[in-house]
């Protein structure tokens, strides 16, 4: 199991997490990304399959005093967040200038 982070742009987001089987992470995280967009997850993906299992993801809420890491994050209504993470993972991520988000 992997654990997801989910972040919109409600004022009220909680930023849950759930956890998510291997196969089901990979059809949201392909290619070794830990970032995704929730509007591009549907347009690269089977939209059945990925509503099916986002069903599954939603019944496995994990509460953040049991979660064991956050291996991915899901961002939901936040299209101006998708500057600073032009390859999809997080450990790359960038000003919106270009520059490096964190020191390495």
């Amino acid at each position: 199991m992997k654990n997801i982070q989910i972040i919109d742009g409600a004022l009220n987001c909680v930023y849950d997490i759930f956890a998510a089987e291997d196969d089901e992470f990979a059809l949201i995280f392909p290619d070794g990304t830990d970032i995704a967009f929730i509007d591009e997850v549907y347009a690269r993906g089977d939209g059945i399959m990925l509503d099916s299992a986002f069903e599954q993801i939603w019944a496995r809420r994990v509460e953040k005093s049991r979660a064991n890491g956050i291996h991915g994050t899901i961002f939901f209504e936040l299209e101006e967040k998708k500057i600073y993470y032009p390859n999809r993972r997080d450990c790359d991520a960038v000003n919106a200038n270009g520059t490096p988000l964190r020191r390495r």
